[in-house]
């Protein structure tokens, strides 16, 4: 027979002695014997992992973008408001239509009646149709710079969810190889227990810790499940439709230098450029409003036909009685004029001179909102790089070196079940804590790639 460690041995006489100061009843269920009833372990769960990450037909981070761009209802919706400033746009440049009146006169107690026909033409002077133009034409690229500017932020959230949903499956597949380990441990305990080379205690810790992998192992699946959900809705695909990803954190990319990205930053980030549009609209619309109140004018002309006459008789040229009655034909024709005198637009120049000034304001605060973004997103990204380097070369290397040897003398007999119980939990601290710096490394790109405005390329 195997000799028991000092741990193991100290445990048992703890034991013994508490059972020989309980009463009968309370010992009777306390048996240390290898006759002892065999505990039965959870049984053995199908993999999850396969149905979210599929390593040859899975989708990329990159596929999930382009699937999210093309069927995300809310971008969408956001495209159409472009079709609808092509629509104004196209309106605002249109020419006045002319406008036609037509009206008749018949008197009630005499032959005598009246017909006009009369046509205007509105001539916008005052480059009223230009102002038009370049008020929607500045809102068309508002728009377009805003839609720009969701499909930055929707790419970023889609990649981000993506990041969520393949480290809880990570999470899934380490705890669900591990629970393999664990249960060839307890197995082979229990048969050591079975044989009387063991005692029942360490298959108690066993099957405890057994019990605990599983009880993470359902936890990690309830976020992987969670997390594909998450990351569905936001691409615009139904819950129920089958999702596998490729599963890999791309963290071979570097990004370049701070200067770099701040400049580029600047220069093309889609919500400065919507500032920067807003504020070129509302510059428009002040100009709009400023000819909006100066005189205008329209040219119209008219044609009427009157018939009239008295109650007599004459006679014509041929000598015959005849009514005394006229047909008389009169062109009319001038201009009309919209003269500024008592209202000459100040309340409209008034209010778009105050939003031209709050786009500003708001232009201003964006370069400098879009500055500190870059630089908390390099800062967060050193941190993670940092981590990711420490984890990677000296602790989940060691730790995983660690439990081995301590599986080893477990199995040799050289260590206790507690010594391989604490180092298993350590290394599951040690790689699932591997996982948050993963998935930590890889938003901080995310979120570099969200404030610079341009994807990082690859080293």
């Amino acid at each position: 027979m195997k000799v028991l460690t000092r741990s193991t041995i100290a445990a048992l006489l703890l034991i013994l002695s508490a059972t020989a100061a309980l009463p009968q009843s309370m010992t009777d269920g306390l048996v240390l014997s290898a006759k002892q009833p065999r505990k039965i372990e959870p049984p053995e769960p199908p993999s999850m992992y396969s149905q979210y990450i599929d390593p040859v037909n899975g989708l990329s981070a990159d596929a999930v973008v382009r699937y999210a761009l093309a069927h995300n209802g809310e971008l969408a919706a956001a495209k159409h408001m472009i079709a609808e400033a092509r629509g104004r746009l196209r309106q605002a440049g249109l020419k006045a239509n002319p406008m036609l009146e037509a009206s008749g006169t018949r008197a009630a107690n005499t032959p005598d009646n009246k017909l006009m026909v009369g046509a205007e033409l509105p001539l916008e002077l005052g480059g009223r149709r230009i102002a038009r133009v370049v008020v929607a034409s500045a809102e068309l690229s508002v728009r377009e710079a805003e839609v720009a500017d969701f499909e930055r932020k929707l790419t970023a959230d889609t990649r981000m969810k993506y990041s969520d949903a393949i480290a809880a499956a990570r999470n899934l597949k380490f705890t669900e190889d591990l629970l393999m380990l664990t249960r060839d441990s307890h197995r082979l305990v229990q048969a050591r227990v079975e044989q009387g080379k063991t005692a029942p205690l360490e298959q108690n810790l066993l099957l405890v810790e057994l019990n605990r992998v599983d009880a993470m192992r359902i936890g990690f699946e309830s976020r992987a499940e969670v997390a594909m959900l998450e990351l569905k809705k936001v691409i615009g695909m139904p819950a129920g439709e089958p999702l596998r990803l490729r599963g890999e954190f791309d963290i071979a990319r570097q990004p370049v230098m701070q200067g770099d990205a701040v400049r580029n930053a600047l220069a093309t980030r889609p919500d400065l450029s919507a500032a920067r549009a807003a504020e070129k609209l509302a510059s428009a619309q002040i100009e709009q409003a400023r000819t909006e109140g100066k005189f205008d004018a329209s040219i119209f002309a008219g044609y009427e036909r009157m018939s009239s006459g008295f109650d007599v008789f004459g006679f014509n040229d041929g000598g015959a009685r005849v009514p005394v009655m006229g047909v008389f034909h009169n062109l009319t024709f001038g201009v009309r004029l919209s003269l500024p005198v008592r209202n000459k637009n100040e309340g409209n120049v008034e209010a778009a001179l105050a939003s031209a000034e709050a786009a500003r304001s708001r232009r201003e605060f964006a370069e400098l909102v879009v500055r500190n973004e870059v630089a908390s997103a390099y800062a967060r990204f050193e941190r993670a790089q940092s981590a990711l380097a420490v984890y990677r070369d000296g602790v989940r290397g060691q730790a995983e070196r660690n439990l081995d040897v301590i599986r080893q003398t477990y199995t040799l007999g050289q260590k206790s079940a507690l010594d391989y119980v604490s180092e298993q939990r350590r290394f599951i601290e040690v790689e699932t804590g591997y996982t948050e710096v993963l998935k930590e490394y890889f938003n901080s790109l995310i979120e570099l790639e969200r404030a610079a405005g341009t994807p990082v390329p690859s080293a």
